[in-house]
């Protein structure tokens, strides 16, 4: 049987309570002006920095998220599994907790047939805005990311009418050049205009590749960003904090909201030296602070 993942509330109550105790941070900047201005574009959290919790209790890890001071989520492609009663509880939670979900990632195989119009009806209920490719199995060769970049306009002409929007995250590969040419540029280049490039800032700066030229080189492209630092150091990688790496923050925001087309920020951790739902939380510190200097 299917777990309920709103009804499956197995969250330890003085865990929650401890979770509260430790945000005062978040009453202070929401109370400062120039705080409000600086977080005019929402910040929320890819669901997948918080798998094992998300995993064990779905409401619980919500409940966790929200208190902590994020606007928003992206779920992750679990939420697949779910029927249309699950996914409307689930949205009645956030409803409850003001919290919206902004977009979803998604399998390749989920943009096309019975796949696409479940994914469809999950994301309708939940209040999304993108369904995003997370990644995808392209053949070898630039025509095989050719036939990515058309599997999304076709999704994207299926589920604009229903107030949906296509999208697509990058990692390593799609800024790792082959046969001379970036298959991020095949992607850019031959998708609609209406179908969102994500851009994963950590993945594309170990590819080798400049996100702020990226951004800068696409206006109106980059409407969500998944702000995960990244670090050459071999022992470090993807599990240094937030503006703990080497990405250009502050480059990175100007960029996106000058001309990039940012609608929200997302934070995704791999894991860090801290347990999950502590990184994010030092995470959303992390990134209020950045954006307040």
């Amino acid at each position: 049987m299917t777990t309920n993942p709103v009804k499956n509330n197995l969250w330890p109550r003085r865990a929650f309570l401890a979770m509260g105790a430790t945000l005062p941070w978040a009453l202070h900047f929401s109370q400062s002006p120039s705080a409000a201005a600086a977080n005019a574009i929402p910040v929320g959290l890819e669901m997948y920095s918080v798998r094992d919790a998300l995993g064990k209790d779905p409401a619980g890890t919500v409940r966790a998220v929200a208190a902590m001071g994020y606007e928003g989520l992206e779920f992750y492609a679990p939420y697949f599994a779910w029927s249309e009663a699950q996914a409307k509880d689930m949205r009645k939670l956030l409803d409850e907790l003001k919290i919206r979900c902004f977009s979803t990632h998604n399998d390749d195989g989920y943009f096309s047939g019975d796949k696409l119009r479940h994914a469809q009806e999950l994301n309708l209920i939940l209040g999304s805005k993108y369904m995003v490719m997370a990644s995808s199995h392209a053949k070898p060769g630039l025509d095989g990311w050719r036939e990515v970049a058309d599997t999304l306009n076709q999704a994207a002409e299926k589920l604009e009418p229903h107030g949906l929007k296509a999208g697509y995250h990058n990692h390593q590969p799609e800024f790792t050049l082959t046969d001379g040419t970036r298959p991020m540029e095949i992607l850019a280049k031959t998708t609609k205009p209406s179908v969102m490039l994500q851009l994963d800032v950590g993945t594309c700066i170990e590819a080798g590749a400049d996100p702020v030229a990226w951004i800068k080189a696409h206006p109106g492209r980059i409407r969500s960003m998944h702000c995960k630092d990244w670090s050459p150091e071999a022992a470090k990688k993807y599990s240094v904090l937030f503006g703990e790496g080497v990405a250009d923050w502050k480059a990175l925001f100007q960029a996106a909201e000058n001309g990039g087309g940012i609608e929200y920020y997302l934070m995704e951790q791999e894991g860090s030296r801290f347990p999950e739902l502590e990184t994010a939380q030092k995470c959303l510190q992390r990134f209020r602070a950045a954006r307040q200097g």
